[in-house]
Order: C-alpha cells, then structure tokens, then sequence
C-alpha cells in the first residue's frame, strides 16, 4: 500500500530526469508519449501503489514541480 503519492505539474517539467535517479523505489520515468506545452517530455510515474513519499524527487526537482503528499495512518 502507498504512502504517499505525486502529483507532477506536467506543463512545467521539462524532463531533466533528476528526480528519477533519486527514487529509491524506482517508479518515476519520462512519459515518451507525450509533450507538454513547452515541447518537453514530462514525468510520470509508473507505479503510484509503491510510493513512499520519500519526497527525495520533489526535493531534487529543480522547478518544484513535484508535490508529495503523505498519507497518515488511522489509528483503529
């Protein structure tokens, strides 16, 4: 289950990558099949159900493009 999640400003990445080299559990890539308005190619993640919100890529990014939420645990 995640812990947290990503939420990318897709018109505003401009694909530099950084961040996917920093993501301990390797769910970040460069969506290939598409550009944002700018003519990059923008950031997406593959797997959000292994998110940790580590926030290490939103700390890397060096547009803040990247907004990490973290989920807390209710407590039963």
């Amino acid at each position: 289950m995640a812990k947290g999640r990503i939420i990318i400003d897709i018109e505003r990445c401009k694909g530099c990558s950084l961040c996917i080299s920093y993501c301990p559990v390797n769910i970040l890539k460069l969506n290939e099949t598409t550009t944002n308005i700018k003519g990059y190619t923008p950031l997406m993640s593959i797997d959000p159900d292994k998110c940790i919100g580590c926030g290490f890529c939103a700390v890397m990014c060096p547009d803040s493009v990247i907004t990490v939420e973290r989920f807390i645990k209710e407590a039963n």
